[in-house]
């Protein structure tokens, strides 16, 4: 069974209560469960981890190597300014799919530069919750077609 990480940094946790008409009414916590679902359809083992912490997040990284075959990675705001984060990604040696529920390009002029995922193999963004099942279906596709 392949195992993906899905990775939530700062705010995450307050999805479904925090600007509902940007991130939705829907609880961070319910969309993880329906995303477990559809991974277990997959053969995908899930673990989420959220941290409102850079460093926290950075170490999840470090530690994925031979552990997962996969990063679903929202990365909130550290997205726009952090390059240790970036450099983690980089580093980390697993395909990190980006993550984003609100479409970061239509809001603040702050939020259009994306330096964490220009270390991803992919993004997903704008799309709710759907963008979690999106970047967890790349994951799969990805997977099916790297041997081993």
């Amino acid at each position: 069974m392949k195992r993906v990480l899905v990775l939530l940094g700062p705010n995450l946790n307050m999805v479904g209560r925090r600007e509902p008409g940007i991130y939705g009414e829907i609880s961070i916590e319910t969309i993880m469960k329906d995303l477990t679902g559809e991974a277990e359809k997959l053969g995908i083992r899930l673990e989420v981890f959220q941290s409102n912490h850079e460093g926290v997040l950075i170490d999840r990284l470090q530690e994925a190597q031979g552990i997962y075959d996969g990063i679903l990675l929202n990365p909130g705001g550290y997205s726009h300014q952090s390059i240790a984060l970036r450099d983690a990604v980089a580093a980390c040696g697993v395909s990190v799919i980006l993550v984003h529920l609100s479409n970061t390009w239509a809001r603040e002029s702050y939020r259009h530069q994306d330096i964490v995922g220009s270390a991803c193999h992919g993004a997903v963004i704008g799309l709710g919750r759907v963008s979690f099942s999106a970047g967890l279906w790349a994951l799969y596709r990805l997977s099916e077609e790297r041997p081993g």
